[in-house]
């Protein structure tokens, strides 16, 4: 049987990443860096894509404000779709583009969909993440009961913001997907998958790595850096986005 092999998750993209992948025998990487606009991590995405490994484009989007925001991986963009508006304005917009919406890390810490969230959007989403290196064997419980309580396909990621965690978890197609617009075809259309992880010590360690690598990213500091102007590359505000979301953002 053919498997097709995908990180759907993935924060970090050099060569070192690009090798590693291909070491764990990945055949694609979905790249979703926080604060990049779209087209920057599309030109990106393609720089490092071969014959060996796809790098798919994607968006995770910071909707609701800092302090309330809930993380949504939006793969098969068209158009870019800025940080900080309200998840209704978010999800309407993914709808409009007929991208695959991922959930990642639900009900984790405080930058998730919760279960109402799921709930209140189970038409529009096409997958809920079940494992990742940030969890907790209770956080990744908790996910595959959402996952079965809303009937919604699961997938299992690196959420690699170290380049040592890619390839860690991965999730297993049944069938060969040659181009990025297969892969969101797939996710979209709930095509069988498994999700795998390594074991033993190294994971650990990786998975000790990514949850310590939180204090650094969920630090007011680092607010204050990215979030002051409006001039920022996914703020809303930005010029980039002609004011189109003017009606939907928090900030």
């Amino acid at each position: 049987m053919t498997e097709f092999r995908v990180d759907p998750h993935v924060k970090v993209l050099d060569e070192r990443v690009v090798s590693r992948a291909k070491a764990r025998g990945l055949d694609a990487i979905v790249y979703a860096p926080h604060f990049m606009r779209l087209p920057d991590i599309e030109t990106r995405a393609d720089r490092y894509s071969d014959d060996e490994l796809l790098v798919v484009p994607a968006r995770e989007v910071f909707t609701g404000d800092w302090r309330n925001r809930k993380h949504v991986l939006a793969v098969g963009l068209s158009d870019p779709v800025p940080d900080f508006i309200t998840l209704e304005g978010a999800m309407a917009e993914f709808d409009r583009q007929e991208a695959a919406v991922l959930a990642p890390h639900p009900g984790f810490a405080t930058v998730s969909l919760e279960a109402h969230d799921i709930r209140a959007h189970a038409g529009r989403i096409h997958g809920i993440e079940v494992y990742n290196p940030k969890h907790w064997p209770d956080h990744n419980r908790r996910a595959r009961e959402l996952a079965e309580e809303f009937d919604l396909p699961a997938f299992g990621s690196s959420y690699a913001h170290l380049r040592g965690s890619v390839g860690e978890v991965w999730t297993a197609f049944e069938r060969s997907l040659e181009t990025a617009e297969a892969v969101v075809e797939a996710f979209r259309a709930g095509d069988p998958r498994r999700v795998f992880h390594r074991e033993g010590p190294e994971h650990t360690f990786r998975c000790v790595a990514e949850f310590g690598h939180l204090f650094y990213e969920n630090t007011w500091e680092k607010l204050d850096r990215l979030f002051l102007s409006g001039t920022e590359p996914t703020h809303p505000d930005h010029i980039a986005y002609d004011g189109r979301f003017d009606d939907v953002s928090v900030y």
